[in-house]
């Protein structure tokens, strides 16, 4: 079970991902949106910390640590923090290395695992999200088709980070009805990557839209084998991320506003003695720390083992309205200066969206 207070363990993840997040990740993040880049030195300084490979045994390159995903939404809490393209595009491996530590067979462990957990950071990432209106991520409409000893997929996928320099990726698709996974190479010839997307928010992040097209995948690479993988605790694992991140993001939009608040003086006073001000930053606090029990009580459900459908779902839903309410009073208490890009609530608020619109990307 969750407490309310951190163990001595989790504070000293939370430690060392938090300087990282504020020695280097926090002064450039208005440069790194502005050129909608992220600097590989960067990425390699959060890949060093190794969550990402934290669960893959120790005989394929990891550290074979215990499965833990209340510290996993401590790192993704800490890391959007600093800026959400960065913790997406950071940990976007995750994407691709967890399911197959807990879902894949041996000889995809083997196979996959080392080519990713070495000392550089390697993309490898998850096509989840569709292009269409209404989709939804629990009817797929990018299908998979059993053809002698392989797959075919058939289908386009939106939003996928790091897609065009990703080794392999997962790909979502229904197959006779039934949600799957596949490992699919990125060089595959029967996918085609589009030109970088241009979203809302997250300029920094690479996302792209990818098309399957007759793409064949060998029958060794259904995540799980012959008898698939359990896709719904995945989209669960998925969605507690989520949240996580949305802590993260409502957090900085809070405390910048309320840093704001307290120096910027009109009629003879900081604005945040006013009423007005002072109610909106109460409801910010309290609001940040509703989408983060959300997010914990995920966690520690799944870390019991237990079914955190419901659980899943309600923290994902939550925070993907209540950051985006948080990131809105942001911009209102500062006003005119919220609207200007100069100033991070205005990201905040643009990356907040996302939250709310898309699916699978961080997974605890």
């Amino acid at each position: 079970m969750f407490g309310f207070s951190m163990s001595k363990e989790q504070k000293m993840v939370s430690k060392e991902v938090s300087k990282l997040v504020k020695g280097l990740v926090m002064d450039s993040a208005h440069e790194m949106d502005e050129n909608k880049e992220i600097p590989e030195n960067i990425i390699q300084k959060a890949w060093e910390l190794g969550a990402s490979v934290s669960l893959v045994p120790e005989e394929y390159g990891g550290h074979g640590m215990e499965d833990s995903p209340i510290e996993s939404i401590i790192i993704l809490e800490e890391m959007a923090y600093g800026d959400m393209a960065f913790a997406v595009a950071a940990t976007s491996p995750s994407l691709f290395i967890n399911p197959l530590v807990t879902m894949g067979t041996e000889e995809q462990k083997k196979t996959y695992l080392p080519l990713y957990c070495k000392d550089s950071y390697t993309p490898c990432t998850l096509a989840l999200n569709e292009p269409h209106f209404g989709a939804d991520v629990m009817a797929l409409k990018t299908t998979a088709e059993k053809k002698g000893d392989s797959f075919v997929i058939n289908g386009a996928k939106c939003f996928v980070p790091m897609g065009d320099k990703a080794g392999h990726m997962l790909v979502a698709a229904s197959l006779d009805g039934v949600n799957n996974l596949f490992i699919v190479a990125g060089d595959n010839p029967g996918l085609t990557v589009s030109e970088r997307e241009k979203n809302i928010g997250c300029y920094a992040l690479p996302s792209f839209e990818i098309e399957f097209k007759d793409c064949l995948v060998p029958s060794k690479d259904r995540l799980g084998g012959d008898t698939g993988c359990d896709y719904a605790r995945f989209i669960q694992k998925t969605r507690v991320g989520m949240a996580a991140m949305a802590a993260g993001i409502a957090r900085a939009s809070y405390e910048f506003a309320k840093g704001y608040a307290k120096e910027r003086v009109q009629f003879g006073e900081p604005i945040a003695n006013r009423q007005s001000i002072a109610f909106m930053l109460a409801e910010m606090s309290y609001e940040v720390d509703s989408i983060r029990l959300l997010a914990q009580k995920a966690a520690s459900e799944l870390a019991a083992g237990k079914d955190v459908s419901r659980s899943s779902y309600l923290a994902k839903m939550y925070a993907g309205e209540m950051s985006m309410k948080v990131a809105d009073y942001g911009v209102q208490i500062m006003g005119g200066h919220g609207y200007i890009r100069e100033y991070p609530v205005e990201r905040y608020y643009r990356n907040a969206r996302g939250i709310a619109l898309l699916e699978g990307m961080a997974i605890v």
